[in-house]
C-alpha cells in the first residue's frame, strides 16, 4: 500500500530562489511634484452626418446649432432648425505637462444628444478649457470612427460604438503651459507605488551618482532632493541625471487572479511553504476473491483431508488525471507548473492558489478581479 500511495506524489526537491528584479531607471518608477498632464474639456457640435445626428425634439442640440449660426452671422430661430445631420458633443482631450504654443494633441468627440451615429461628421471650432476655466486650446477637424450604424425598416447593423470618435491632432495649444516642478529649494520625487524599501533605495542610488546628502527619503511615497542654488541654471540637466539614475526596485508579493478569464498572473518569486495538494479524486478499489483448493488423493480414501479456502486480494487504484502532488518550500511558478504537468485546468489551478491562500502557505496578496 505504501508503494502505491508512494507513486502517486510527485516530488520537487528543488527550491526555486526568487526571481530579482532588473535595475530600473527612476522615470520609470514615479515622477517629480509638479509634473503632471492637464485634462481639458469643451462642448461643440459635429456637422455632416447622413442623417444620423440629433433629433429634431433634442432642444440642446437646436440651442446649440442657434449658438454656432449666430457666430457666423446667420440669426435663425430655433425652429428653423430642423435637420438630423449635426449633433451635439462632449470634447476632451489630455494637455502635456509642458506646451507651446501651436503644439497639436488628440480629441476624443462623445455624442451628448440621441445620434445614432457620428460617422463622416466635422467637428465645429470648440475651445478647450482646463480646471480653471480657462482656455487652453481650440479644436477642430473631420473625426475618425472606429464603427459604423446602418439603418433600414427597422433593421439595424451596428459595429462597435460609432456615437464616438477621434480627432487625430485635432487641438491646437494658444496658451503655453510650464509644469513648476521646483519646490521652493527641493525637487520631490514621488513614486507610483508606495514602499520604504524602494524609497531608501532612490535615495541611496541619488546620494550615489549625484552627490552625499543630497537626497532623503520623506515617507513610502516621496523623496527630497536637494537642488542648490548654484544647480538653478542647469535644473533640468540635474533632472535628467536624476531621472536616468537606475536602481532594483522592491515589490510587493501578489497573486491576480481573474475568475472570469480563468487568468492567472503572479511573480515567479513568490513564496510557497512546504504544502501539500490533492487535486481531484483518487479511488481505491478493493477486490476479494474466495477460491476453495480441494485436495487430490491417491491409493484410497484419506482421513482428515479437508479443503482449503483461499482468499486473493486485489487493490486496483484509479486516479486519471487526478494526484497527490507535495511540494517542498517552492514558488507559485513551481506549483503552477506541477499542476500543469497533471493536466489540472486553469480553474483548478486557481481553486488551488485560492486553498493554498486559507491555509497560510502562499506568502502573497491574493487579488481577485
Amino acid at each position: 500500500m505504501r508503494k502505491v500511495l508512494a507513486g502517486l506524489f510527485l516530488l520537487i526537491t528543488a527550491v526555486a530562489t526568487p526571481a530579482l528584479a532588473d535595475d530600473v531607471r527612476l522615470k520609470d518608477l514615479g515622477r517629480f511634484l509638479g509634473w503632471r498632464d492637464n485634462p481639458l474639456y469643451g462642448y461643440g457640435v459635429v456637422t455632416g452626418l447622413a442623417g444620423t445626428g440629433d433629433s429634431p425634439r433634442n432642444e440642446v442640440t437646436q440651442q446649440a446649432l442657434r449658438n454656432t449660426l449666430g457666430r457666423v452671422g446667420a440669426n435663425v430661430s430655433t425652429d428653423q432648425v430642423r435637420s438630423r445631420n449635426a449633433a451635439v458633443v462632449m470634447v476632451t482631450a489630455v494637455l502635456a505637462p509642458s506646451a507651446n504654443i501651436g503644439d497639436r494633441m488628440d480629441v476624443t468627440v462623445t455624442s451628448l444628444g440621441d445620434a445614432r451615429s457620428l460617422v463622416g461628421g466635422t467637428l465645429m471650432m470648440t475651445q478647450l478649457l482646463g480646471p480653471d476655466e480657462r482656455p487652453y486650446a481650440i479644436a477642430q477637424g473631420p473625426l475618425v470612427v472606429g464603427g459604423y450604424r446602418f439603418d433600414s425598416n427597422f433593421n439595424q447593423q451596428q459595429r462597435n460604438f460609432p456615437t464616438a470618435g477621434v480627432v487625430p491632432e485635432g487641438a491646437r495649444v494658444e496658451v503655453p503651459v510650464e509644469a513648476d516642478i521646483l519646490q521652493g529649494d527641493a525637487l520631490i520625487f514621488v513614486l507610483k507605488e508606495p514602499d520604504f524599501t524602494t524609497a531608501n533605495r532612490i535615495a541611496d542610488g541619488i546620494n550615489a551618482q549625484i552627490g552625499y546628502d543630497t537626497a532623503r527619503v520623506q515617507g513610502a511615497d516621496a523623496v527630497w532632493i536637494k537642488a542648490p542654488q548654484a544647480a538653478r541654471g542647469q535644473l533640468f540637466r540635474l533632472i535628467s541625471r536624476i531621472e536616468n539614475v537606475t536602481i532594483r526596485p522592491d515589490s510587493t508579493a501578489r497573486v491576480v487572479i481573474n475568475e472570469r478569464t480563468g487568468t492567472v498572473v503572479a511573480g515567479g518569486g513568490v513564496q510557497i511553504s512546504s504544502v501539500v495538494v490533492s487535486q481531484g479524486d483518487v479511488r481505491v478499489s478493493v477486490t476479494l476473491d474466495n477460491q476453495a483448493s480441494q485436495p487430490m488423493l491417491y491409493g484410497g480414501y484419506a482421513p482428515g483431508a479437508q479443503s482449503l479456502i483461499v482468499t486473493n486480494t486485489k487493490i486496483a487504484v484509479t486516479s486519471g488525471d487526478d494526484a497527490v502532488v507535495r511540494f517542498p518550500n517552492t514558488t507559485v511558478a513551481d506549483l503552477v507548473e506541477g499542476l500543469r504537468r497533471l493536466k489540472v485546468d486553469t480553474r483548478g489551478v486557481i481553486s488551488v492558489l485560492q486553498a493554498v491562500k486559507a491555509a497560510g502557505a502562499l506568502h502573497a496578496d491574493v487579488i481577485v478581479q
